[in-house]
């Protein structure tokens, strides 16, 4: 598998993805970077955004509450508390997401807790307005 390395994404009740990919571009706490075979290992908090994941069969979009990486040569493993395809999404789904964000916002009580739900909503008010498009 010249160019590709295995990606998972894991949540905390099952392997959500486990595919070769050629690349995968991530939303860092301290900016998105692109992930390609043979990089060199970290470890990295998510914040609430896109993934991009160029696999070998599809190019796939999936929505991330925020959660960790961990960067290898040979593989990416994202640990995330709850995340989706962005192709697969509804209407009512993005809504319930958004209404839940902006609850948990109303009560966040330190400033990484407001950066990353003021983070979740925009990424989530930027899907609604692609599914409405």
């Amino acid at each position: 598998m010249s160019g590709t390395f295995k990606f998972e994404l894991v949540s905390p009740e099952r392997i959500l993805m486990s595919e070769p990919a050629e690349q995968v571009v991530l939303p860092g706490a301290e900016g998105q970077f692109t992930v390609l075979s043979g990089h060199t290992p970290v470890v990295s908090t998510l914040l609430p955004g896109v993934i991009h994941a160029t696999l070998t069969a599809s190019t796939k979009g999936i929505y991330i509450n925020g959660g960790f990486v961990e960067v290898n040569p040979e593989s990416v493993t994202v640990l995330a508390e709850h995340a989706f395809i962005v192709d697969e999404a509804d209407p009512r789904m993005l809504e319930a997401e958004l209404e839940k964000a902006e609850t948990a916002l109303k009560s966040a009580d330190d400033d990484e807790a407001l950066r990353h739900l003021t983070s979740a909503i925009e990424h989530l008010k930027g899907l609604q307005r692609g599914k409405a498009a």
